[in-house]
């Protein structure tokens, strides 16, 4: 049964809704008190006195953590904007100095993140020591609109619409085997008998896993793995063939393309960030940074 209150006049401050913006964006208590660096049982006293001060109830408690209400995405709407003003008067404070500073928080998988950003952010790290970086790596989307972070690098062909981004190039793969497991193998090697190094199924909808199930719908791979960092090194340890970007094996000495470039998986890797924060300095910086210095094969 939904709690309801009697509607007073309310005292809602800014902490409060910092407090319902950090729970939006937790989704758990704990989620939002690891952001206000507050304790959880803090917040659910907070939250409850909040909604009896409004009147409402401002989330729905369930398995899926704290989903707000209409009116609690309404509040959190108004802190966002509060932030991002907050955050504008404060680059205006700063923007005298010689050198930018703040927390960016980045997110991208962890093959980009190892292979792509990990080999260039050393000089945008060296050249911007104010700029603090977070970096998020994990196969799902980050929601920017939320602030779990200020910018993602990622491959897709579509670019979510309510994101603004710049793209940065295109991106292919192949399949790929080490020399070591082709030796002494039939040339070109069969990839109908070769042994198979895949993604598992807790990435169903990779498209490596569509273009493998499409080609070779009766394959069923000896090895799975859990990212495709995990395919890329079974496949140069010699354990089979894998499906692999070209960034990733890129001058590898000790593999080589059985088939491919495959014109089905080329896709293009973009910067993207939330409107409302592209215009930060910190932010601006990154995108003009990786367009300057990423190179892909």
């Amino acid at each position: 049964m939904k709690a309801s209150y009697a509607k007073t006049q309310s005292s809602l401050g800014l902490a409060d809704l910092e407090l319902v913006l950090a729970l939006v964006r937790g989704r758990t208590l704990h989620g939002a008190a690891e952001r206000l660096r507050v304790d959880a049982s803090t917040v659910f006293r907070t939250i409850k006195r909040i909604e009896k001060d409004v009147g409402e109830l401002l989330f729905e408690r369930g398995r899926q953590g704290y989903v707000p209400t209409e009116l609690g995405c309404e509040l959190a709407a108004f802190a966002e904007r509060i932030e991002s003003e907050l955050q504008d008067a404060r680059e205006a404070a700063f923007k005298s100095e010689t050198q930018p500073t703040g927390v960016l928080r980045i997110t991208t998988t962890d093959t980009i993140l190892h292979c792509l950003l990990l080999p260039v952010l050393e000089r945008f790290a060296a050249h911007y020591p104010g700029i603090h970086l977070e970096l998020i790596a994990a196969n799902t989307v980050a929601n920017l609109s939320q602030r779990d972070a200020d910018v993602a690098v990622r491959a897709t062909r579509r670019p979510p619409e309510h994101l603004v981004g710049v793209k940065l190039g295109a991106l292919q793969a192949a399949v790929f085997a080490s020399r070591r497991y082709l030796e002494g193998r039939a040339q070109p090697i069969d990839l109908q008998q070769a042994d198979w190094v895949a993604l598992d199924d807790s990435l169903p909808d990779h498209p490596s896993v569509r273009w493998r199930k499409q080609h070779f719908p009766k394959l069923q791979p000896r090895y799975r793995c859990n990212s495709v960092l995990s395919v890329a090194g079974s496949v140069v340890w010699g354990l089979g063939v894998g499906v692999v970007p070209l960034f990733v094996m890129k001058d590898h000495p000790d593999v080589e393309i059985v088939d491919g470039p495959l014109a089905d998986l080329e896709t293009d890797l973009w910067i993207l960030a939330h409107p409302d924060v592209r215009h930060l300095q910190r932010v601006k910086l990154l995108f003009d940074f990786l367009k300057q210095h990423l190179v892909l094969p």
